[in-house]
């Protein structure tokens, strides 16, 4: 539990209990870090979503078939407090990354630096920045969903919830779901206030049964807005292609 309101991004990674937090990806797929970025730093984080100039692409949901809402991918260099939580998380997260790729057998590893995973994106021809912030209105919903964007994936990402919910938005649940092999899928609404951020699996989790450890595929959505404007800072660690 992160408790000092004035540290900063780097000090409340820092900060964060990991080995709860790897513990909880293990058995769930998803685990919170509650008051990841302080009220401050979301209000200036959603902000930046009326600045243009700091985004490769704008993408209205309703036009593929996302659902309804709307989201930017930030163009590099990435804004400070979004560099500085791609690169922190990620060294965080790469060694449960690889635990979890060494329990399902598959081939490589990551590297500790996320500078040294970015080279690694980019030479397989992924150069695009993924990090993005999203905008729902009333009537807005993300479906449920994957973000793959090339052969290279991180297994992990991070979502962190700018908006207050009850006092900017209703409704807005971020939801996760799985597919347990021969089984029917199992859902799970993860609570999160402002400054809270989500970990959760990209797109599979190993899980240890009866017979062997096996992979379970997840998906990840928003259910719909019922009130107010709701936005969320995605940060992805693989680029796109």
């Amino acid at each position: 539990m992160i408790e000092t309101n004035d540290l900063p991004v780097s000090a409340r990674v820092r900060a964060a209990d990991w080995t709860a937090t790897a513990a909880a990806l293990d058995v769930s797929g998803w685990a919170v870090l509650p008051g990841l970025l302080s009220a401050a730093a979301c209000d200036e984080t959603a902000a930046l979503y009326g600045d243009e100039g700091i985004f490769r692409s704008h993408v209205q949901m309703a036009r593929h078939g996302f659902g309804r809402g709307a989201y930017r991918y930030f163009a590099y260099p990435l804004p400070p407090l979004v560099a500085e939580l791609r690169t922190d998380l990620y060294a965080r997260l790469a060694p449960l990354a690889n635990r979890w790729h060494e329990r399902t057998g598959r081939v490589g590893r990551f590297p500790a630096d996320h500078a040294d995973y970015l080279a690694r994106c980019h030479a397989a021809g992924q150069t695009r920045p993924t990090p993005l912030l999203l905008q729902y209105g009333p009537g807005d919903y993300n479906c449920l969903h994957r973000d793959l964007y090339g052969a290279e994936v991180f297994p992990l990402q991070v979502a962190v919830l700018l908006s207050a919910p009850g006092d900017d938005f209703t409704g807005g649940e971020f939801v996760l779901t799985e597919q347990r092999p021969r089984m029917q899928s199992r859902a799970a609404v993860v609570p999160l206030g402002k400054g809270d951020a989500v970990i959760f699996a990209v797109n599979e989790r190993p899980v240890t049964g009866s017979r062997g450890v096996y992979r379970v595929a997840m998906r990840h959505g928003v259910s719909e807005i019922r009130s107010g404007q709701r936005h969320t800072l995605g940060v992805i660690f693989h680029d796109a292609a």
